[in-house]
C-alpha cells in the first residue's frame, strides 16, 4: 500500500513538473498572476487577483462536523477543488488546517467503543451495553491519532485533481530557533518550487497547553497558540501576498454577530480596532475572533493581505476562496490603505437619510431643486464641456472605443440646452407626484382609508459613457422622492464629476445634498448588487450584456429593464407601400443601435414577388441593410442572402432578418416565439387584423402603423425616461417619473379595533368609495 502511494505521488510529480513548465509559459505571456515583489499588502480587493502566493487557513469549525467527531468531508472536498483549481492557474497554494483532533476523537471512539462492547459482552451480557459511558478523550492523543487519517483524506482529495500535498508539522520552537526556522523556509519553498501544495498543521500531539495572549506586540513576535497565529507567521515567513482564514462566520461584525445592530464590516483598517466589540468563541478551536484579528494585523504589518470569510456555509462554501480571489465582496478585507470619501455602504445610508427627507418636501420645494439643476446646466456649460473634453481626448486616444460609443459620450451646447429644458418639463410634472391619493375609502363612521402615492426608496442606476443620462436620472429621482446611487462608466468619469456636483448644488438648497449620491469607488458592479438590504431599485443604462448581468448578479433586488431588443415589424398583405417603406426605413435606419430598433421584418407570404416586396428589398438595400434569411423565406428563393443564425438576434447595426408568414395571426405566434417582449408593430390599413394584433400581441409596446422608434418617454411625453421595462410587474415600457412611484396605505381611523366590527361588535363596514380630491381636514391632498 505504502509503495502504491509512493508511485501514484512520484506519478503526480513528473505530472506536476510538466505542468509546472507549461503555467511558467502561460505566466510569461501575461496569462497568470506573476510573482510580485513582497513588502505592502494590497490596497483594494480588486488587486487580490494578482495574488500568486496564497495562504488558505481552514478553522476547527470549517473543516469539523457539527457533533466535533469527525470531518466535514462534502465541506472539505469543495475547498479542495478550489485550492487545486487555483494551484492549476499557475498560483502557488498553501493550506494550513485543523481537524487531527476531531479526526482522532472519531477513530478514538470507535476503538473504544468497539473495546468495550466486547468486555461487557463477554462478562456482563447485552442488557448493559447501553450504560457505556465513554471517557473524556485527551486532545493531544486524538492529535497523534488522527494526524495520519487527515492527511490521508487531503491526499486521496488531491489526486483527484493531479495535485501532489506534502504534509508538515511544526511547534512553536520551529519559528522561535533560528536553524529550524531556516529549515522550514526552505523546505516549503522547494514543494511550492516542484507546485506541491504544503499541508501544514501544529503538531498537536506535542504541542503545550495555550499560554496567556501576551504577544503579537510587534512585527517580530507571534506565538504559535492556534491555526490563526501559524497561518498569520507562516504567511509572513513565507512572504505570501494572501492569507484567506475561514472561520464560521461571515466575516469581522463591529459588535457580536446575531445582535441587533450588528454590521458585517466589508473592509477593516488597524485604526478601527477601538470600534470592534468581540463575541463568545466558535463551538471548536481554542481562537476566536479577537485572535483572528490580532493574527490578520499582524499579517497585514507582514506585508501580507488577508480577507476572515465564512467556509461553512453551504451556498457559499463551493466558491468562496476562487471569489475572493477574484477580488468579489466576501468576508472582511484587510487594508492599511483607508480610502479618502466614504464606503458605498455609508453612501447607500447617507442618500436613505437624505432621500427620506427629500419625499417629505412640498412639490413646489423639488420642482425648485430641478429647476436649479437645469439653470446649472447652462451657467456652468463651460465647466461640464470641458470635463467632457478631457473624457473624449482619453477614449479616442485609447482607441477602445467605438465611434458609436464615442458619440454617446460626446457632449454639446445644444445638447446641454435640451437637457436643461427636459428638466424644467420634469419640475413641471413633479407637481402632483409624491403623495397624491389614488383611492379614498370610508371603511366605516369616522374610519377613511387611503391609498397615496410614495418613493421607492434608495435606487441604483448603472450607466454606460452616456453622461446625459446622470441629469435625467437626477431629476426624475428628485422629482419622485427618491435616493438615488449613481454607478457611471470610468470612460466619462470627468463629466459625471461635474454633473454630480451641479446636482448636490442644487439639492443644497433644501439641505437634501446627499440624496444622489456617485459611487467613484472600486466597486464592482456585481458588489453593487449585493447591497439588498440597502438597495431597492436597480435600474441598468447600457448595452444587453450589461442588463444581462446585472439580471444574474441581483438576485436579491428587483431590476427594472430589457436584456434585449427583438423588435418587429409584421408587413400584413394589405399594407399601404407608402406607409411600410416609411414605417420600415425609420424602424430599421433612424438610430440602429437604440433597444427599439427592428430586427426582424415578417412579411406576409402573398406580398413575396410583388412590387412591395421588391420596394422594401431597394430600400434596405439602398440605406446599406445587410440581410439575414429566415428559413422559411430563404426556401423561397434560389439565390438567398445569408441565412440567419438565429431568429433571436439583436444586431444593434445596419442589419436585420427577413422572415414570411402566412398570417397575421403566424405573425403573433412568431413574435411570441422569438422577440423579447420590447416593441412590435403591424403595418396595414385593415382595422380588423390590426385590433387582433394589438390585442393578441404580448409585448409592452404594440404600435399599428406606427415606427418602432416611438418606444420612447420623451415621444410618449413622459419627459425623460430611465429606461424601457419589459417586465410584467410594476412598470412597463418607456419608465418616467410615475415608474419610480409606490403605494402605501393610510387608515385614520377613531380609536376603532377589530373587535368592533366581530359579531358581538356594534360597527359595521361600509366601505364606501370616496372622490380623491375631497380633503380631509387639517390636509393637503393632490388629486
Amino acid at each position: 500500500m505504502y509503495l502504491h502511494r509512493l508511485l501514484t505521488c512520484s506519478q503526480l510529480l513528473t505530472r506536476r513538473q510538466n505542468a509546472l513548465q507549461i503555467s511558467r509559459r502561460a505566466a510569461s505571456q501575461g496569462k497568470m498572476p506573476l510573482a510580485r515583489g513582497h513588502g505592502k499588502s494590497f490596497a483594494h480587493r480588486s488587486e487580490l487577483r494578482q495574488a500568486k502566493r496564497i495562504v488558505v487557513k481552514l478553522g476547527s469549525a470549517v473543516v469539523t462536523r457539527g457533533d466535533e467527531c469527525g470531518l466535514a468531508l462534502g465541506r472539505l472536498a469543495s475547498i479542495v477543488e478550489q485550492v487545486a483549481m487555483l494551484q492549476n492557474q499557475g498560483r502557488e497554494m498553501m493550506i494550513v488546517t485543523s481537524g487531527a483532533v476531531a479526526f482522532g476523537k472519531q477513530r478514538l471512539r470507535h476503538e473504544i467503543l468497539l473495546s468495550q462492547s466486547v468486555r461487557q459482552a463477554l462478562h456482563s451480557g447485552q442488557n448493559q451495553l447501553k450504560d457505556m459511558a465513554l471517557p473524556v478523550l485527551e486532545a493531544r492523543a486524538c492529535a497523534a491519532a488522527g494526524q495520519s487519517g487527515l492527511m490521508a483524506l487531503y491526499e486521496v482529495m488531491f489526486t483527484q485533481y493531479s495535485t501532489c500535498t506534502a504534509q508538515i508539522l511544526v511547534t512553536n520552537l520551529d519559528f522561535h530557533d533560528d536553524q529550524k526556522r531556516r529549515n522550514l523556509n526552505s523546505t516549503l519553498h522547494e514543494l511550492l518550487r516542484m507546485n506541491i501544495v504544503p499541508i501544514i498543521n501544529t503538531n498537536d500531539a506535542v504541542v503545550p497547553p495555550p499560554e496567556p495572549n501576551s504577544d503579537l506586540q510587534g512585527v517580530n513576535v507571534i506565538s504559535i497558540k492556534d491555526n490563526d497565529s501559524l497561518a498569520a507567521r507562516l504567511a509572513v515567513e513565507m512572504r505570501a501576498d494572501l492569507l484567506i482564514a475561514l472561520s464560521d462566520v461571515e466575516g469581522l461584525y463591529d459588535s457580536p454577530p446575531g445582535s441587533d445592530d450588528a454590521k458585517l464590516l466589508d473592509t477593516f483598517y488597524p485604526g478601527d480596532q477601538q470600534s470592534i466589540t468581540y463575541g463568545t468563541k466558535s463551538r471548536v478551536g481554542i481562537g476566536g475572533m479577537e485572535a483572528k484579528v490580532k493574527a490578520a494585523l499582524w499579517a497585514l504589518q507582514g506585508g501580507t493581505s488577508v480577507v476572515i470569510a465564512n467556509g461553512t456555509h453551504p451556498k457559499v462554501t463551493g466558491h468562496v476562496i476562487t471569489d475572493i480571489v477574484e477580488g468579489k465582496k466576501v468576508g472582511t478585507f484587510f487594508s492599511e490603505v483607508k480610502p479618502a470619501g466614504p464606503t458605498v455602504e455609508q453612501q447607500t445610508e447617507m442618500a436613505r437619510t437624505a432621500g427620506r427627507v427629500l419625499s417629505s418636501l412640498e412639490p413646489e420645494q423639488r420642482s425648485d431643486i430641478i429647476c436649479m439643476f437645469a439653470d446649472l446646466l447652462t451657467e456652468r456649460k463651460k465647466e461640464i464641456l470641458s470635463a467632457n473634453k478631457k473624457d473624449m481626448d482619453i477614449a479616442i486616444n485609447s482607441g477602445r472605443m467605438s465611434p458609436a460609443m464615442i458619440k454617446r459620450l460626446s457632449l454639446s451646447s445644444s445638447k446641454l440646452n435640451s437637457l436643461s429644458i427636459g428638466l424644467r418639463q420634469i419640475a413641471v410634472s413633479s407637481q402632483d407626484s409624491v403623495g397624491r391619493v389614488l383611492r379614498r375609502t370610508r371603511v366605516a363612521n369616522n374610519l377613511e382609508l387611503e391609498q397615496i402615492t410614495v418613493p421607492i426608496g434608495v435606487l441604483l442606476v448603472i450607466f454606460e459613457s452616456r453622461p446625459d443620462c446622470l441629469p435625467q436620472v437626477s431629476a426624475l429621482a428628485i422629482a419622485s422622492g427618491n435616493a438615488l446611487l449613481l454607478k457611471g462608466g470610468k470612460e466619462a468619469a470627468n463629466t459625471n464629476h461635474i454633473l454630480h456636483e451641479l446636482a448636490q448644488e442644487a439639492l443644497s438648497i433644501h439641505g437634501v445634498k446627499d440624496a444622489i449620491q456617485l459611487v467613484s469607488t472600486r466597486e464592482d458592479v456585481e458588489d453593487l448588487c449585493r447591497l439588498e438590504k440597502m438597495i431597492d431599485l436597480i435600474i441598468p443604462r447600457g448595452s444587453s450584456q450589461l442588463v444581462r448581468d446585472i439580471q444574474r448578479a441581483a438576485k436579491g433586488i428587483p431590476v427594472l429593464g430589457h436584456s434585449e431588443g427583438i423588435c418587429h415589424v409584421y408587413v400584413d398583405h394589405e399594407a399601404s407601400i407608402d406607409k411600410a417603406l416609411k414605417i420600415i426605413r425609420d424602424s430599421k435606419c433612424d438610430y440602429p443601435a437604440a433597444c427599439n430598433a427592428m430586427e426582424t421584418l415578417l412579411v406576409h407570404r402573398d406580398l413575396l414577388r410583388t412590387p412591395l416586396f421588391d420596394q422594401i428589398i431597394d430600400m434596405l438595400r439602398t440605406e446599406q441593410v445587410k440581410i439575414h434569411a429566415g428559413p422559411k423565406f430563404a426556401s423561397y428563393l434560389t439565390f438567398s442572402p445569408s441565412e440567419v443564425k438565429s431568429l433571436r438576434t439583436e444586431y444593434g447595426d445596419l442589419e436585420c432578418s427577413i422572415e414570411v408568414v402566412d398570417s397575421m395571426q403566424e405573425a403573433v405566434d412568431h413574435i411570441h416565439k422569438y422577440g423579447s417582449s420590447h416593441t412590435d408593430v403591424i403595418v396595414t390599413e385593415n382595422e380588423d387584423t390590426a385590433e387582433l394584433f394589438l390585442q393578441q400581441l404580448d409585448s409592452a409596446c404594440v404600435f399599428w402603423n406606427a415606427s418602432s422608434r416611438f418606444a420612447d418617454g420623451y415621444r410618449f411625453g413622459l419627459g425623460a425616461e430611465v429606461g424601457i421595462s419589459t417586465a410584467r410587474i410594476h412598470a412597463r415600457g418607456p419608465v418616467g417619473l410615475e415608474g419610480l412611484l409606490t403605494s402605501k396605505w393610510v387608515l385614520r381611523g377613531d380609536g376603532h379595533t377589530a373587535a368592533d366590527f366581530s359579531e358581538q361588535g356594534s360597527m359595521k363596514f361600509l366601505h364606501e368609495s370616496l372622490p380623491v380630491a375631497q380633503l380631509l381636514p387639517g390636509r393637503r391632498t393632490s388629486s
